[in-house]
């Protein structure tokens, strides 16, 4: 029987195994397969299995364990930075006789370094490749926690938080892009930003109970994420030592295109309407956590710890919400699972607001980090689906960075707000910003029909969009670059359409 060679490209680190059964001719790409990873099928028989590689994984190479233990780590640290802020807030205000606005420029200055990570992050990947960013990025907050832990004048500590914003910056963008681009990435980036949720989770915790509870100063809590940070650079450097600015540039502008790419991404509608989602979206995230121990404090009338506690709360249903919805998003698809999340997140909005009760409204938040939890991580994957794959570290970093940028204006503002108006304005702007997320999530690109749901679904598509036309440089999908030889007979079709069905359940 014929020989029929199936070569599907996934956006995933570029490596090539061919069959040794199968000629190099016998596949003829339709488009440049830089940063691509290919899953081969040779000598599909009707009457045995495909020969399969399946690369890029989540343990495969071996390495990749390793590096998403590191990049775990990494988000475990992101997310106690930015869940400490709010616990921290009411005893940086105490501590140095702020008003509401000045308090909040501890949100604003990091919006600088956020800036930096989204316009240089694709050309440090160039010249330094994962392994700079693994060193660079840790070493950035290991500084700023260092200065702040010594309890320097108040506009020390806004200047430094600068330093440590671009290195969350570079984190968010070079993570999030890497994880992107591996299989199951809904189910992985669900986990992810549910480790980024669980350090926003534990933090409040600790740092409340070491002010409360311990009675240290609030800037003994930077010792603890010093130590941290310092971990992060060396577990992470180990992990991505072999990933540096040669093999990046090597891997994934194998056309010859070496620069720039932030700016073909840019090009991009889709860039920027992730970008302004995630600037939303994430200033709403940080908003509500930043000022809602301020809030129950002075406007539900909790105590202190209690009060504190329920920043844990909107942290914990956050990490749960990842977790648990990354699941269920994987299964109906992002675009409809963002926009129901957001409806029912709007509820919980409101019956926190309109329901002046402390337990009612502890409950409600904890609700509504459930329910807007996995909207981040579905934003990545959307840009991955909807832009080629070169461009993903230079939209994801660039969108993501923009997101760090909404953490630094959004809670400002809020605090601006509330110096003039009171605390109490913060739920009419959490709900102004839920109405807004809805309406910027339904202007994004309708996906491709193949990548609208999960694996199964998308091998299916794939072969049934070709089974009827085989055509070199005919048709969509571009993922797919081509199946050559006599694939019209029964037997090598069913065979085709097996052999993915078979790959996409082992996804």
């Amino acid at each position: 029987m014929a020989s029929t060679t199936v070569v599907i490209d996934m956006p995933v680190e570029r490596t090539i195994q061919q069959h040794p059964n199968t000629s190099s001719n016998d596949s003829i790409p339709l488009r440049d397969r830089s940063n691509q990873n290919q899953v081969t099928f040779g000598d599909l028989e009707e009457d045995t299995g495909a020969a399969v590689d399946v690369l890029q994984r989540w343990n495969y190479p071996r390495i990749n364990i390793y590096r998403l233990a590191a990049i775990f780590f990494a988000f475990l640290n992101f997310g106690m930075n930015d869940g400490s802020y709010g616990a921290l807030v009411p005893y940086i205000e105490a501590d140095y006789d702020l008003s509401y606005t000045v308090t909040s420029l501890v949100f604003l200055s990091p919006f600088a370094g956020y800036t930096v990570a989204a316009l240089f992050s694709d050309r440090l990947h160039l010249f330094f490749g994962r392994r700079g960013i693994a060193l660079l990025a840790p070493s950035c907050k290991v500084v700023a926690y260092v200065v702040i832990a010594t309890h320097p004048p108040y506009p020390a500590v806004v200047a430094i938080l600068a330093l440590a914003g671009l290195g969350n910056g570079l984190v968010d963008a070079a993570w999030n892009a890497w994880i992107g681009g591996l299989a199951q990435t809904n189910q992985l980036l669900g986990l992810l930003h549910g480790l980024y949720g669980l350090g926003a989770t534990i933090s409040p915790l600790i740092s409340t109970s070491m002010i409360t509870k311990a009675s240290l100063g609030w800037w003994t809590f930077f010792y603890l994420m010093a130590a941290l940070c310092a971990m992060e650079v060396v577990i992470g450097s180990a992990a991505f030592w072999s990933e540096t600015g040669t093999k990046y540039t090597d891997v994934n502008r194998a056309n010859g295109e070496e620069k720039g790419m932030t700016r073909q991404a840019l090009k991009k509608k889709v860039t920027w309407i992730c970008a302004g989602f995630l600037l939303c979206y994430v200033g709403l995230e940080v908003s509500l956590g930043g000022w809602i121990v301020n809030f129950m404090i002075r406007v539900r009338h909790g105590e202190p710890f209690s009060s504190g506690m329920t920043a844990t709360g909107f942290w914990l249903g956050i990490t749960v919400g990842r977790v648990i919805l990354g699941f269920i998003t994987a299964k109906t698809g992002e675009r409809i699972a963002v926009s129901v999340y957001l409806l029912i997140a709007v509820g919980c909005e409101l019956i926190f607001w309109l329901v002046p009760q402390f337990i009612v409204s502890a409950v409600a938040v904890s609700l509504l980090g459930f329910f807007i939890g996995p909207i981040f991580p579905s934003t990545v994957i959307a840009v991955t689906k909807l832009l080629p794959s070169d461009m993903h570290v230079a939209a994801i970093g660039f969108s993501a960075a923009i997101g760090g940028g909404g953490a630094a204006l959004l809670p400002f503002a809020v605090g601006a707000i509330a110096q003039a108006k009171g605390p109490a304005t913060l739920q009419p702007i959490v709900l102004a910003l839920l109405a807004l997320l809805i309406g910027v999530w339904l202007t994004l690109p309708r996906m491709p029909k193949h990548l609208q749901k999960g694996s199964i679904t998308s091998a299916y598509w794939l072969a049934m969009e070709r089974s009827s036309d085989l055509a070199v440089g005919g048709g969509s999908p571009p993922e797919l670059a081509v199946l050559t030889g006599p694939t019209r007979k029964e037997g090598n079709y069913r065979a085709t359409v097996g052999a993915l069905l078979r790959v996409a359940t082992s996804l």
